[in-house]
């Protein structure tokens, strides 16, 4: 029995790396955004006619108010375009009917609709959206921070509270870097880079879709391929949600906010070495975040860095063989550091149509 999971875990880690060698980063990367783009042309063309959906609008100041959009076309995004400024600015995610909604994810139906800010009475739906984009922006800084010849695989998102005190993002990198170290340049350059993207104040496009539309976007990445499966598994309707962030692409557990200009204070703060897993070692990377206008002075966010440097605990799968522990141990710094720069994004996406 032993033996037989030596010999599975062998076989995913040589055909994940046989798939990996075949396209480099920059391509994986080009290629799951055109399929990304194809599904979502697809999708789009169910609505060839114009079809009138009435949303009622609930909250502070637009009780009742009612909005007439386009099935299938118009999103909570576009009804915001109807109010104020402040509400095209403001708002962070949607209810639609009570379930939470992305901003740019089109209405199919007449429902009612509640904005959802960052200064609600009860924030929690939106802070969990929040940390998990924070999460999903680390994890496309990371997938474009190596040289092109070095293979970046990023595992499911760990979903962890607020507050654990940090966002998280499992990866194993190329094994060439086993013995790679990330020094605190290291961090400072993917703190650069995700700020960077937090300045283009990029939109998070979501799409639902079948499971075998996804495992054919991530057909070069066994590990993404189970995720996929696992999720389409847990889900009621049988689709999984994808996101896009430039040209990434990645799977999501649940909503992300809006765009990633949302965020104001963002630093990455540690990368940890958890262990073997089948996939490689694996690390954890982490970092912390506050959203515009809630800035922490100098004093305050030095404390919360020291806390987010510190390992996010989390109850260990079957994919990690050792325990998870607080310190990694010592690795050498001869391989070969990360590029200081990730590849060109695009500055706008073009405006959900109306």
């Amino acid at each position: 029995m032993a033996s037989r999971t030596v010999c599975q875990i062998l076989q995913r880690r040589l055909a994940s790396s046989a798939a990996a060698a075949r396209l480099s980063s920059a391509d994986l990367r080009s290629r799951r955004s055109a399929q990304f783009s194809e599904e979502q042309k697809r999708q789009r063309s169910l609505y060839p006619r114009t079809e009138k959906i009435e949303v009622t609008l609930r909250g502070p100041g637009l009780q009742g108010a009612l909005l007439v959009m386009n099935r299938g076309q118009s999103t909570p995004h576009s009804c915001t375009r109807h109010l104020t400024e402040w509400h095209v600015k403001s708002s962070v995610l949607a209810l639609v009917d009570g379930e939470p909604w992305h901003m740019h994810r089109p209405l199919t139906r007449s429902c009612d609709l509640t904005l959802l800010t960052f200064k609600d009475e009860d924030p929690q739906i939106v802070n969990q959206a929040y940390w998990r984009s924070c999460a999903s922006l680390l994890g496309h800084v990371l997938d474009g921070a190596f040289k092109d010849d070095f293979s970046v695989e990023l595992l499911k998102l760990p979903e962890v509270p607020v507050t654990a005190g940090a966002f998280c993002c499992d990866l194993v990198l190329d094994s060439r870097l086993d013995s790679w170290t990330p020094s605190e340049e290291n961090l400072r350059s993917f703190t650069r880079e995700a700020l960077q993207l937090v300045s283009k104040d990029l939109p998070w496009e979501p799409l639902d879709v079948s499971p075998s539309v996804a495992l054919e976007i991530f057909s070069q990445s066994r590990c993404k391929q189970e995720e996929v499966e696992e999720r389409a598994a847990q889900s009621q309707n049988g689709t999984v949600s994808l996101y896009r962030c430039g040209d990434h692409v990645t799977l999501s557990g649940g909503p992300l906010v809006s765009r990633t200009g949302l965020c104001s204070q963002y630093e990455v703060t540690s990368v940890h070495t958890l262990g073997e897993c089948v996939w490689g070692v694996q690390r954890r990377a982490q970092g912390l975040s506050l959203p515009v206008n809630l800035t922490a002075n100098h004093k305050v966010w030095r404390k919360l860095r020291k806390r987010a440097e510190r390992l996010v605990e989390i109850p260990s799968s079957s994919t990690v063989a050792p325990p998870l522990t607080a310190e990694a141990p010592p690795l050498t710094a001869e391989a070969p550091p990360p590029t200081a720069k990730a590849p060109p994004l695009t500055a706008e996406a073009p405006p959900p149509p109306q």
